[in-house]
């Protein structure tokens, strides 16, 4: 639209003045469907957008619309096939160090230590009292808490990196994964057995008590919190091979693996649910001795960011 044509359509608002009575606001509302369009023009032609040409389609036929207008990536696997998971990219998946020791454990040796580890050991009843030999069911309710330690600590380093204006070392990224990696065996998890109702009630109230427990733990000290968690990723480990045990004697049914953790971990085709239980203790494993660690950096006073944080391992 012209600058003469927008003068002749604004005209009769101008020339009634600017008064607050009922001509201006007719004037005003009278033109407005005219005036409103003459920002831009939002046709597909003048935009560029070619999605609705060629619309990006969720599995069921539903259309993915996005603010930009740009479909997402469509990924492939290896092989050719489409890269079904939104949860995570093929270069988020990851062969896991299965070799790593398995039976190590942290010998308590000052107050600290055994406040952490006895803290573990009471926590430890109850659950084994529920749940008994319900290895699934057990398995969902300890990834819901065991996500929970890494979160709570990369927030708050990197809540105090913000503070300091300083680097951490690379200890946020390190927590976040092991965060993330937790997570993503509860998704593996679900995809096997669903949680009935009371389950998720005991989630739920566990999850609110233990992320808030845990969040001042690690504000008051930070070596006694990371020094519990590495004491529950060590019982996580030993539920982890009753698990394996139990499979192996023909406890438990020896299932065919989901398909989000053969991509995940890179298994192969075959792969049951043994393999992944399998490296989901080597995954506890890891984290038992990363947390440990960041425990003994500073129970030696110093902080994380003095030391090297173990990340690249997921």
């Amino acid at each position: 639209m012209s600058s003469r044509s927008i003068y002749r359509t604004l005209r009769p608002v101008l020339s009634s003045g600017l008064g607050t009575g009922h001509g201006i606001k007719g004037h005003v509302m009278s033109h407005l469907p005219i005036i409103r369009f003459l920002s831009s023009d939002t046709s597909p032609s003048a935009t560029g957008n070619s999605q609705s040409e060629n619309p990006v389609r969720t599995t069921d036929g539903k259309v993915i619309s996005t603010y930009w207008g740009i479909p997402p990536t469509k990924i492939t696997k290896p092989d050719g096939s489409a890269w079904k998971w939104n949860c995570f990219q093929p270069w988020d998946s990851y062969k896991p160090d299965v070799s790593i020791d398995v039976t190590k454990h942290h010998k308590p040796s000052n107050f600290t230590d055994k406040f952490a580890y006895w803290t573990v050991q009471t926590l430890k009843i109850p659950v084994q009292l529920f749940f008994q030999r319900k290895h699934m069911c057990h398995a969902m309710l300890l990834e819901t808490v065991a996500a929970v330690p890494g979160m709570v600590g990369g927030m708050l380093l990197h809540l105090k990196s913000l503070r300091r204006f300083e680097h951490s070392g690379g200890w946020i990224k390190a927590l976040l994964e092991e965060a993330e990696n937790e997570r993503m065996h509860l998704m593996t998890f679900i995809e096997l057995s669903q949680p009935k109702w009371y389950e998720r009630a005991i989630v739920f109230a566990v999850q609110g008590v233990f992320f808030n427990a845990y969040f001042l733990s690690y504000v008051i000290s930070p070596k006694l919190a990371h020094r519990i968690t590495g004491y529950l990723e060590e019982e996580a480990v030993n539920s982890y091979t009753e698990f394996l045990n139990d499979i192996d004697a023909g406890k438990f049914e020896n299932s065919p693996a989901p398909a989000i953790a053969i991509d995940y971990w890179r298994l192969p085709k075959d792969a049951t649910l043994r393999d992944v239980v399998f490296v989901i203790r080597a995954d506890e494993a890891h984290h038992r001795d990363i947390n440990h660690y960041a425990s003994d950096i500073q129970f030696q006073g110093r902080e994380l960011k003095e030391a090297p944080a173990p990340i690249g391992y997921h």
